[in-house]
């Protein structure tokens, strides 16, 4: 069963190239930094971590050139981004009031064990509202992918092929961070998950969020104001039973028991997992590997 690994970020404290080392892997390395965006191919620092291996699949590129060549199909997504954008307003609305009503059964002076009762009746109604936009999310991208079917579409096809190629020839792929719905879209739109089915994954932080079965958003202090996590995506699946939490060092008020409890008991039973620098994250298939 090939490995997929979950990494820190890299920027300070890099560990990419001592964990290719540890799995044995030789060769080219293929190289997504579609999350960078404009800066998808300001990459040489990547490329020093990897030895001079890295092939970069300029997935951002190869979606600009698919759009200008395909206004219409251009056009069918900014469409679907502008829906996704108003599901997750309409989304992050009752959100707040949910986990709102969580904090205050917490701070009633109620008998423990009916307070008890109540707060997992309200963590009940949250994971209800997660689950719950995250199946009208896909529903969202399903229908995209029946009407346009992009993967048949001449401008795709082409970027494909020469995809399916470049990851013939390497030993791994490496999925570096960024603008996470950005970097997902990309994946998604050249089926970079079905070509490199068989090859080791290494990711980090929204690469880590992207390849994990749902993309959980968060920042205890952001410079507008504290919110609660959200449940943005649906994420690619290739590594289970995990959120990965990116930068949660700087991101996560860990002190604060409240949002700590509440993160964990809505997402179980995936653990969520603080992933600083240094950290790794191993998944062989069937389990997950200490180190």
């Amino acid at each position: 069963m090939r490995p997929v690994v979950f990494l820190g970020p890299q920027r300070h404290d890099p560990n990419l190239g001592e964990v290719l080392r540890s799995l044995k892997l030789s060769g080219p390395v293929a190289t997504v930094t579609a999350g960078w965006q404009e800066r998808e191919s300001d990459d040489a620092e990547l490329r020093e971590h990897l030895e001079g291996r890295a092939v970069n699949l300029e997935l951002y590129r190869r979606c600009g050139e698919v759009f200008s060549q395909d206004p219409e199909l251009a056009e069918a997504h900014r469409a679907r981004q502008d829906k996704l954008h108003s599901l997750q307003d309409l989304y992050i609305l009752r959100l707040n009031r949910e986990c709102d009503a969580c904090l205050a059964v917490t701070a009633s002076d109620a008998p423990e064990d009916l307070k008890e009762a109540e707060l997992t009746a309200a963590v009940e109604a949250v994971r209800t509202l997660d689950a719950g936009h995250l199946a009208r999310v896909k529903a969202v991208h399903d229908e995209f992918e029946t009407r346009w079917t992009p993967a048949r579409r001449t401008s795709v096809a082409l970027h494909v092929r020469e995809l399916e190629g470049v990851l013939g020839g390497a030993a791994a792929l490496a999925v570096a961070g960024g603008h996470v719905a950005v970097l997902l879209n990309r994946l998604r739109l050249f089926g970079i998950a079905a070509l490199a089915a068989e090859l080791p994954l290494v990711a980090w932080s929204a690469g880590a969020m992207a390849l994990s079965e749902r993309v959980v958003v968060f920042h205890d202090n952001p410079p507008h104001g504290p919110g609660y996590p959200e449940a943005l995506e649906n994420g690619l699946g290739l590594m289970p039973r995990v959120v990965p939490l990116p930068h949660a060092r700087y991101r996560l008020n860990l002190k604060d028991v409240f949002r700590v409890r509440l993160m964990a008991r809505r997402f179980a039973p995936a653990a969520c997992v603080p992933m600083d620098g240094g950290a790794r994250l191993d998944w062989n298939g069937s389990r997950f590997l200490g180190h």
